[in-house]
C-alpha cells in the first residue's frame, strides 16, 4: 500500500504543471485517495482560475466516496476569498475526512488559517509531511512573502578563460550552444521578470523574450539611471512590458513604465518597487557591474552558470561569486552550474 509520502509526491510533480501561469499564486497540486487508489486529481492551471483543491474535487466521478476519502495537497488550503473562494470550505462543504498537507502557507491572510478551520469542523488533518520538498516547489513564492522580495536568480555565460563578454564588444555576442540558448528562454519562461544593466542593454540589444519556447514573456527591467539608452533597442518594443528604473522620471508610457528610484543602496530600492509589483521572481542576466553588485550586497538566491569551450583571452571578466554547487551538467559543449547561496 502506498504511503502519504507517494501521494504528496505526485501532489507536488503535478503542481509544477503550473510554472509561469499561476504567479503571483502558488503552485499547487492535489490528488484525492480513497482506499489506496487515486479517484481524483487535479492543480492550479492559471492565476484567477480554480485552485487544486476545487480542480481535484471536480474531477471525482462518484461524490460519494469523498467522504470516505483522503485530500492530499503540497500547500495549505487557503481560508479567505481572493479570486476565488477559500478551498478549506469547499474541501469542509463535501465532508472530506481527512487531508494531508505538504507544508503551512505562510502568507499573512492564510497562516494557518485553512488548517485551523478544516481542524473545528472536525477534519483529521496531517501537516509537514515532504515539507522541504513543498517548501522549495514554492521558493519564489515563499521569498516574496518571508523576506519581502523577488527571489532572484543570478545568470551569466563565461568562457573557458573567464570572460563574460568580448573587449570592445561591438555587436551582440552569443557565447552558448543553441541547445542552451533553448533552456534560457524556457528559464525565461518560468519567471515573474528579468533584469539587465544599461552596458548590456547598449551592447547586446537583447529582446528578453522567449521566442525560442512557447510561454508567457517575462516582464523586462532595465537600468537606466540617466535615460540614455535609445528607444529603438529591441528592449522598448511592444513584445512584453518594461520596468526602466531611473532617476530623473516616472511615467507609464504604454508599455515602458519609467520609475524614478535613489541609487543609493540602488539594489534594495530596486527590490522594493518589484515588491510593490508583486513581482514574485527574477533573472539578473548582466552584465557583469550588474551581476556583481548583487553578489557583493549579498541579495541572492541561486546562479546559474554556463561555462563554454571557448577561449576570448580578453575581455570582460565573469562575476566572482561563491556558495553552494548542487549540480553540474553537461549541455552540448556547455556546462552548466547551479549554486545556491548558502
Amino acid at each position: 500500500m502506498q504511503n502519504d509520502e507517494f501521494f504528496l509526491n505526485q501532489c507536488v510533480e503535478i503542481a509544477r504543471l503550473g510554472i509561469g501561469s499561476v504567479s503571483p499564486n502558488p503552485m499547487v497540486g492535489s490528488v484525492i485517495v480513497y482506499k489506496g487508489e487515486v479517484i481524483g486529481e487535479g492543480y492550479h492551471e492559471k492565476y484567477g482560475s480554480d485552485h487544486a483543491e476545487v480542480n481535484a474535487i471536480n474531477s471525482v466521478e462518484d461524490k460519494s466516496l469523498l467522504s470516505k476519502s483522503t485530500l492530499y495537497v503540497n500547500l495549505e488550503p487557503c481560508s479567505h476569498f481572493g479570486k476565488t473562494p477559500p478551498c478549506s470550505d469547499f474541501i469542509i462543504n463535501h465532508k472530506i475526512p481527512k487531508v494531508v498537507i505538504g507544508c503551512m502557507d505562510t502568507y499573512s491572510e492564510v497562516d494557518g488559517t485553512g488548517i485551523d478551520k478544516m481542524r473545528n469542523a472536525g477534519i483529521d488533518v496531517k501537516v509537514g509531511i515532504m515539507e522541504e520538498e513543498s517548501r522549495e516547489l514554492n521558493k519564489r513564492f515563499f521569498t516574496f512573502h518571508e523576506k519581502k522580495r523577488p527571489y532572484i536568480i543570478l545568470k551569466w555565460a563565461e568562457s573557458k578563460d573567464g570572460f563574460i563578454a568580448p573587449k570592445n564588444q561591438t555587436e551582440p555576442f552569443w557565447m552558448t550552444s543553441n541547445k542552451s540558448k533553448k533552456l534560457v528562454h524556457k528559464w525565461r519562461s518560468e519567471e515573474d521578470s528579468i533584469l539587465v544593466g544599461r552596458i548590456t542593454a547598449e551592447k547586446d540589444n537583447p529582446s528578453l523574450t522567449v521566442r525560442e519556447v512557447s510561454g508567457v514573456n517575462p516582464i523586462r527591467l532595465v537600468i537606466d539611471k540617466d535615460l540614455k539608452l535609445s528607444k529603438n533597442l529591441n528592449l522598448f518594443n511592444s513584445e512584453s512590458e518594461t520596468i526602466i528604473f531611473n532617476k530623473i522620471k516616472s511615467d507609464n508610457l504604454s508599455k515602458n513604465n519609467y520609475i524614478k528610484i535613489s541609487f543609493n543602496n540602488m539594489i534594495n530600492n530596486i527590490l522594493k518597487e518589484l515588491y510593490k509589483q508583486k513581482i514574485q521572481s527574477v533573472i539578473i542576466e548582466g552584465g557583469t557591474k550588474t551581476l556583481q553588485s548583487f553578489i557583493e550586497e549579498n541579495i541572492w538566491d541561486e546562479a546559474r552558470i554556463f561555462t563554454t569551450d571557448k577561449k576570448l583571452e580578453n575581455g570582460v571578466k565573469s562575476p566572482i561569486i561563491k556558495g553552494k554547487k548542487i549540480s553540474e551538467i553537461e549541455i552540448d559543449t556547455d556546462c552548466l552550474k547551479i549554486i545556491l547561496n548558502d
